[in-house]
C-alpha cells in the first residue's frame, strides 16, 4: 500500500462523551470541513425534538419497527438511553467505508462499547477492524458540564443534575477510548480531534 493510500483510509470514528461535553458540535465542524466524512443517522424511537428532521438528525420510527430492525440483525449495536432505543444501522456504515468514505458515530458510551466488541469480533481483514477510532470527548470540569446543560434551556433542574449523574459515571469510562480529548476551548479541542484522525488515517492497513 502506498503512503497516499494509506492516507485516504476510511475510518469509523466513534465520538463519545456526556450530554454538553460538545462531541455533536465538535463533529458537525468536522462534517463541514471535511466532504470525506460522513455522519451516520441512528435510528431511534425518541419524538424529534426541536427542528431535528428524520433521514437528516436521526430516523424517527416506531418501537416495534425498531424491534424488527434488531431481530433482523441490522444494527451494529442498539442500547436504551433514556428510556428510549437507538441503534446505528450496519448496512449504511459498512456501504460507506466500502466507498472510501469515512464515518463518523456520536454515540453514548453504552453504544461504543458495543460497537467496539462488534469491531473486535469481526473479520481482521474487515474494513471496520481495520479503520476503527473511539474517542471520549471530556469536559474541563463537572461544574462546567453543569452550566453549558443549563445555557442551553432545554432541561429542567431536576433533568440536569440527572445528566450530571450519568456524566459522571460515563467518565469513568473514559478509560476504555483509545484517544480522550479535553473541550475546555473549542477551538483547540477540534483541532486535537483532526489530529487524531490524521493520524489514524495515515496508519497501514
Amino acid at each position: 500500500m502506498s503512503n497516499d493510500q494509506a492516507r485516504t483510509r476510511p475510518l469509523l470514528i466513534v465520538i463519545s462523551g456526556p450530554a454538553g461535553a460538545g462531541k455533536t458540535v465538535l463533529c458537525s465542524m468536522l462534517l463541514a470541513e471535511r466532504k470525506d466524512i460522513v455522519r451516520s443517522v441512528s435510528c431511534t424511537t425518541r419524538p424529534p425534538r426541536g427542528s431535528e428532521k428524520d433521514g437528516v438528525d436521526y430516523r424517527f420510527m416506531t418501537e416495534q419497527e425498531f424491534l424488527d430492525m434488531e431481530r433482523r440483525g441490522e444494527f451494529l449495536e442498539s442500547a436504551v438511553v433514556h428510556g428510549a432505543r437507538y441503534g446505528t444501522p450496519r448496512t449504511a456504515v459498512e456501504s460507506a467505508l466500502k466507498s472510501g468514505l469515512s464515518v463518523a458515530l456520536v454515540i453514548d458510551v453504552q453504544g461504543a462499547a458495543l460497537v467496539r466488541n462488534a469491531v473486535r469480533n469481526g473479520p481482521e481483514s474487515g474494513l471496520l477492524r481495520n479503520g476503527f477510532v473511539d474517542i471520549f470527548v471530556m469536559p474541563p470540569s463537572v461544574d462546567a458540564l453543569r452550566s453549558r446543560l443549563a445555557k442551553r434551556g432545554e432541561d429542567s433542574a431536576a433533568e440536569i443534575e440527572r445528566r450530571i449523574g450519568n456524566a459522571a459515571a460515563e467518565m469513568l469510562r473514559a478509560g476504555e477510548y483509545m484517544y480522550v480529548v479535553i473541550n475546555d476551548e473549542l477551538d483547540k479541542a477540534f483541532a486535537r480531534l483532526k489530529e487524531i484522525i490524521e493520524h489514524e488515517r495515515g496508519k497501514a492497513a
